[in-house]
């Protein structure tokens, strides 16, 4: 049988004959929306198309508008200018009221999907890039105030969005039964983060924790729980009292007016690894570090008798204590005179607990935890110290700590160092492996004490130093807020006279204080 001839083919013309290299900067660059559209062209684009979804990012952007609608489109339409599959979302608005929380959150969930989870809250600031002019900025509630007139009396709003291949990102609240008085369910909550994690990487410790507290929650009890339960390499970092709103990939929960049984104390954004990942994916690595604002002063004291009490400013705790060796019991006010007197300028002062507690989840067997927990002084008489909170116990060790610009901005360059000494080694090893497992940075997360800022170190951006100075360009998202979470951190600022248990105790939520979280994401090898 004769064979037919081949048919010539036919040569490439127009977009058909681009490499995918070209193809793929020209779709990177798109917004969202056009992006769509260009994956249902053909299969080669759809196959570039998914390629570039799956490559880790994180997109961030702020907006200053005074009109709430248009600063929500602004940063929205930024962070969506170029492709994004949309893992998880965080907005941060500056004085803001519940129920625009509650249009931000129905909004965004319309733009990204009913299935990205979504936590909005408000702030006393915000760190990142104009959303019109692509500045990096450092916004405090405060920058405000300078014109009472102005139509802008104090919004702004930071939107991030983010995609991380080989994880899985879900919300999960801490409830609290509306009819069960003041106690969260923390160890509902602690079970509910080790079994979402557990179910999608078989280890009950995720990668990283992102936690809001709510106005009124106490967070030590449930990060003394979380530090019992978590291994040593989950990274727990956030803000404590704010209002918040969230919605979950499968639902949403509104914690005001809300007709359910439950309040929301907290919400943790849980980043699972997945076990089920493609094999040509690569791997991301959460790196965090801590710029401490507060230095120890004074000797150590041991508190004598404790009272709690409850007032329109919240839980109080009433201290009577003596210097540590000595017998005698001191006045709360002659105490802080004698503190005070060591500074050169007034300053915030807190007391730093050392805590030595048994440590129980569910039905497990309980574990001896060492803490340092610090509380806000709020004054004192002839008799007692006057400190925030509760939990302090008869024969609890303390140490005076006080806010410290000088201290904060050295803690701010050793992150720095650290940084920079991350990127030296990725450096190294790309050397020596060629562009084989070469690191790239994905982008980084701060949370910073509203205390903190231009107005405590005498000019700006200082706590954006650490990523501006070794990262420039990469996306960053912060805020400031009312207290800072970061789990594994000891008081780097502790003085010589210090004891040593104290200075190794770990201390989860601090003041005065800013968390770093830096993202790398390292490609798979290439398969030959």
């Amino acid at each position: 049988m004769e064979k037919k001839p081949k048919e010539p083919k036919t040569p490439l013309t127009g977009f058909a004959s681009i490499n995918e290299d070209l193809v793929q900067n020209i779709l990177k660059r798109t917004p969202a929306t056009s992006f769509a559209s260009a994956a249902c062209v053909s299969k080669s684009w759809n196959h570039n198309c998914n390629q570039i979804l799956s490559k880790p990012k994180l997109a961030s952007a702020f907006s200053l508008n005074p009109d709430p609608k248009v600063a929500l489109q602004e940063v929205v339409s930024k962070v969506l200018s170029e492709p994004i599959r949309p893992q998880f979302a965080i907005a941060n608005v500056i004085e803001s009221g519940v129920e625009y929380l509650s249009e931000t959150l129905y909004l965004l969930a319309a733009k990204l999907g009913s299935k990205t989870p979504i936590i909005v809250s408000c702030t006393n600031g915000i760190i990142g890039r104009d959303a019109v002019t692509s500045e990096h900025k450092e916004v405090m509630l405060e920058d405000f105030w300078v014109d009472a007139a102005s139509k802008n009396s104090g919004f702004g709003m930071l939107l991030t969005v983010g995609y991380l291949p080989g994880l899985k990102v879900e919300a999960l609240p801490l409830l609290r039964p509306r009819k069960a008085g003041p106690v969260a369910m923390i160890d509902n909550f602690v079970m509910d983060i080790k079994n979402y994690s557990a179910s999608v990487s078989g280890s009950t410790s995720p990668a990283l924790i992102i936690m809001f507290g709510g106005e009124e929650a106490d967070l030590k009890p449930v990060m003394e729980k979380l530090d019992h339960a978590m291994s040593r390499e989950t990274i727990i970092a956030g803000g404590m009292r704010s209002q918040f709103l969230y919605r979950r990939g499968i639902e949403s929960r509104n914690i005001y007016g809300s007709s359910t049984k439950y309040f929301t104390d907290a919400v943790a954004l849980v980043f699972a690894r997945d076990e089920d990942k493609p094999s040509g994916e690569g791997k991301i690595q959460f790196h965090s570090a801590i710029s401490s604002g507060v230095s120890a002063i004074g000797p150590r004291y041991k508190a004598v008798s404790v009272k709690e009490t409850q007032s329109e400013t919240g839980l109080t705790t009433w201290l009577t204590s003596r210097r540590e060796g000595e017998q005698e019991i001191l006045g709360g006010q002659m105490i802080i005179d004698s503190i005070e007197s060591e500074l050169v300028n007034k300053t915030e002062l807190f007391i730093g607990v050392s805590k030595q507690r048994q440590s129980v989840i569910g039905s497990e067997n309980p574990k001896l935890l060492r803490s340092l927990a610090l509380h806000q002084v709020k004054g004192g008489d002839g008799e007692h110290l006057f400190v925030s909170g509760d939990g302090i116990g008869s024969g609890d060790y303390f140490h005076f700590y006080h806010s410290d610009p000088k201290a904060a901005l050295s803690a701010t360059s050793n992150v720095s160092k650290y940084f920079r000494n991350l990127k030296l080694d990725w450096r190294s090893c790309q050397l020596h492996a060629g562009d084989v497992g070469s690191k790239e940075v994905v982008g980084g997360l701060v949370f910073s004490c509203w205390g903190r800022g231009a107005s405590f170190f005498g000019h700006s951006n200082v706590d954006s130093s650490p990523f501006l100075d070794n990262f420039p360009g990469i996306p960053m998202a912060g805020i400031f807020g009312c207290g800072e979470v970061g789990r594994g951190f000891t008081m780097l600022n502790a003085d010589d006279h210090v004891d040593q248990e104290e200075k190794t105790s770990c201390c989860c939520l601090h003041v005065y204080s800013t968390v770093y979280v830096l993202v790398s994401y390292t490609p798979a090898p290439l398969k030959h």
